[in-house]
């Protein structure tokens, strides 16, 4: 009998609700321990919320040109491989269907359809504080801690944007249940919000983008995987 895999955020709206708890429990320990040792202020840690009201737009209008920015790159360089004949229309498509992120390794697709309560717990507390202010709150305090321990390295604004590039190899790394494609476009899309992270010197622009991207695309995920599997 073949084992049965499942979701790591459950399959269940009961058992996705407990499972964020327990994430965001355990984020907070770690977080708040890392905190009482090294004493960040509110600055390190980039939690001014800048640029004042400009912050919400901003995040919506970075997810948006994120997302835009993918799709064009995948159509360049698919466009690319196709007119050097390093691969073939066909293949490209089948590599598009079978590669994709494996996104049902992190939460049940066949739930969100059926189920109204773990679709919006998906849509809200996944996207935007699981994985929005979570995610960002680590970034921002990984950089913290680099400039803390190497300040000629990583305190400008030059050395910040590569230790946003180190942070993301790992941000991509932690990503790996949704497959090799998957680590690549976590990494890509831990760079870009690390990039306005240090920009704005502010994790808040970050976590809208981060939210909007995550809520926009498990929205309309159950819809795009059915269409997806018609794709020939």
């Amino acid at each position: 009998m073949r084992p049965r895999h499942h979701p790591v955020f459950s399959s269940s709206a009961t058992g996705l609700l407990v499972t964020c708890l327990v994430e965001l429990a355990i984020f907070t320990t770690i977080f708040s321990l890392a905190c009482l040792a090294s004493r960040p202020s509110r600055e390190d840690l980039l939690l001014i919320w800048r640029p004042g009201w400009w912050v919400i737009p901003l995040g919506i209008g970075y997810s948006l040109l994120i997302r835009i920015a993918a799709g064009v790159a995948i159509v360049i360089i698919v466009v690319a491989l196709i007119g050097t004949h390093a691969v073939t229309a066909d293949s490209a498509q089948k590599f598009i269907t079978t590669k994709r992120p494996d996104v049902g390794k992190l939460i049940d697709v066949a739930a969100m359809r059926h189920n109204p309560t773990y679709y919006w717990l998906t849509v809200t507390m996944v996207s935007f504080v699981v994985a929005g202010l979570r995610e960002e709150m680590w970034r921002a305090g990984t950089l913290a801690g680099l400039r803390a321990l190497w300040p000629r390295s990583f305190g400008s604004v030059r050395g910040q944007l590569m230790a946003v590039a180190l942070i993301s190899i790992l941000f991509g790394a932690a990503h790996q249940p949704l497959g090799r494609v998957g680590i690549v476009v976590a990494g890509l899309l831990g760079l870009f919000l690390g990039v306005i992270m240090v920009l704005h010197r502010s994790i808040w622009p970050a976590v809208i983008a981060h939210g909007v991207l995550d809520a926009t695309t498990f929205a309309l995920l159950p819809f795009a995987l059915e269409k997806l599997q018609h794709f020939h």
